[in-house]
């Protein structure tokens, strides 16, 4: 890691991060983390915290959580984050996010859900390595509260595709648009979809809303 992901690291870990692995048994007490009491997001795989960092600063009414695998990108996001006042509101977690909503995520309790841009594993034979598949996406269905927000971003138009069909075949959620969400003008943009702009890839965003269902 530089040196300033470092401090940073150092500085608000041991108050803002945790391991998914180190956590106790049974699902996180989020009020208690954040001290108070507020709706939760999660963001799955927050990457270098680009997007993460302002999305977290434009939304202080929301209970912030980014779990992510790379050390080096959480302590970045730290690190915005304090550039950007410090962010009260935000809490990362380091490990896997199956094992996160599966051990530590009660049912019906998330506000919210963003996958922003996952790893598109392009060629044909690691496609059954992408996070959107129909199992996960049950999942983390199961783990929003009625009327929460699974919210998908992605530039490889077969994998947008791929995320449409298996979020359409999931019984909580309903597709909040005809299709394709409106790009929202609250998502940055981050170097990685301007990249995609300028190799001339559209980026595709999809809402699905949880049902009142059990």
């Amino acid at each position: 890691m530089t040196v300033g992901q470092e401090r940073a690291w150092d500085t608000y870990w041991e108050k803002m991060g945790n391991d998914v692995k180190s956590l106790p048994e049974g699902p996180l007490d989020f009020d208690s983390w954040f001290g108070r009491s507020a709706p939760v997001l999660l963001e799955i795989g927050s990457g270098m915290g680009e997007t993460t960092s302002q999305l977290v600063a434009a939304a202080p009414e929301l209970n912030y959580v980014a779990v992510e695998v790379y050390k080096p990108g959480l302590a970045q996001l730290l690190l915005r984050g304090e550039h950007l006042g410090g962010l009260d509101n935000l809490r990362v977690l380091r490990g896997d996010a199956v094992d996160l909503l599966t051990e530590h995520i009660a049912s019906a309790s998330l506000h919210g859900v963003r996958i922003f841009f996952p790893d598109p594993w392009p060629k044909k034979k690691h496609h059954k390595r992408r996070l959107v598949q129909p199992e996960f996406v049950s999942l983390v269905a199961s783990r929003l509260e009625p009327g929460g927000v699974l919210h998908l971003a992605t530039d490889w138009e077969h994998y947008a595709d791929q995320m449409l069909e298996v979020c359409s075949g999931e019984r909580l959620l309903t597709n909040v648009h005809d299709g394709w969400a409106p790009r929202p003008d609250w998502r940055p943009i981050t170097k990685f979809e301007q990249r995609a702009v300028n190799e001339d890839r559209v980026s595709h965003d999809l809402m699905f809303r949880r049902n009142d269902l059990t």
